[in-house]
């Protein structure tokens, strides 16, 4: 069961309208790497985690809290676009050519499709797609997934931050970094705790070894011009999984002949063989 509270958790009050920075936020919100993303992401991971009750509790906790920002980053969008009606601006372009420039990268859906609201979109009108999320039902997997989207989330959210000067809109940006930082604290910490727990840093952790080709699980092929990949602590040394060490190698092994393959079947009507 979800419950929604009016009171959002942090304010989201721009200084004035301006639609350009509403179309940026848009990314926050639909993006690949969105609020949206994070939150259905989580959502799923808990619904179908089978680890420790622990797991399943934090994940509903912060999937929660994502749903909010994307309550706060709506909210946003809408305030940046409610006072500034169609009508105004195209009286403002004809007076003002700097006012022209910020109103000509508005998000045209936003006043067509929703009514100068925000959309489950990302920054050019990509609608969101639940494509993005990653819920495997192996939780080491799917919290290293969890802490990239996070760096990623936090990345954009730093350019845009840069991007504006709107304070209000800053204020709000100030809040979500913040918690992406704690969020990647977060996720860095639980991936920890699993790879002792578990006793190895390979997904999956379960899988055994003896069934895959270790003799050429630590190698590093040389595959494109320059050998600057050999200076890596990837190409020497031993392996961080503390089984293997690593080499590298100038050229790959070859154990395979050329492919070769026979005519299909004329029903498929694929090329027919040289007569």
């Amino acid at each position: 069961m979800f419950r929604h509270q009016k009171e959002l958790q942090f304010e989201a009050k721009p200084d004035r309208p301006n639609p350009l920075i509403a179309k940026y936020l848009q990314e926050l919100i639909g993006g690949q790497y969105g609020e949206m993303s994070v939150a259905m992401q989580y959502l799923f991971q808990g619904w179908s985690c089978r680890g420790e009750e622990k797991y399943k509790d934090m994940l509903m906790d912060i999937a929660t809290e994502e749903l909010g920002h994307v309550e706060m980053l709506a909210t946003m969008v809408a305030r940046l676009l409610e006072d500034a009606p169609v009508e105004d601006q195209e009286e403002a372009m004809k007076k003002d050519p700097t006012i022209g420039a910020i109103i000509s990268g508005m998000n045209p859906q936003h006043a067509i499709v929703a009514g100068l609201g925000p959309r489950p979109a990302d920054s050019v009108g990509n609608p969101w797609s639940g494509g993005y999320i990653i819920a495997s039902g192996n939780l080491l997997a799917d919290f290293r997934a969890n802490l990239n989207a996070e760096s990623q989330g936090r990345l954009q959210v730093a350019r845009i931050y840069e991007m504006i000067d709107d304070r209000g809109v800053k204020d709000l940006l100030s809040v979500l970094l913040a918690r992406d930082s704690y969020h990647q604290n977060l996720w860095a910490a639980a991936v920890k705790e699993l790879e002792e727990t578990e006793g190895g840093i390979l997904v999956p952790t379960t899988f055994p070894r003896e069934e895959e080709r270790k003799d050429i699980a630590y190698d590093f092929y040389n595959l494109s011009e320059g050998d600057e990949s050999s200076e890596g602590s990837w190409a020497k040394g031993k392996a961080l999984d503390g089984e293997g060490e690593y080499q590298w190698l100038k050229e790959p092994k070859i154990e395979g002949e050329a492919p070769k393959l026979k005519p299909v079947t004329p029903k498929m009507y694929g090329t027919p063989p040289k007569k």
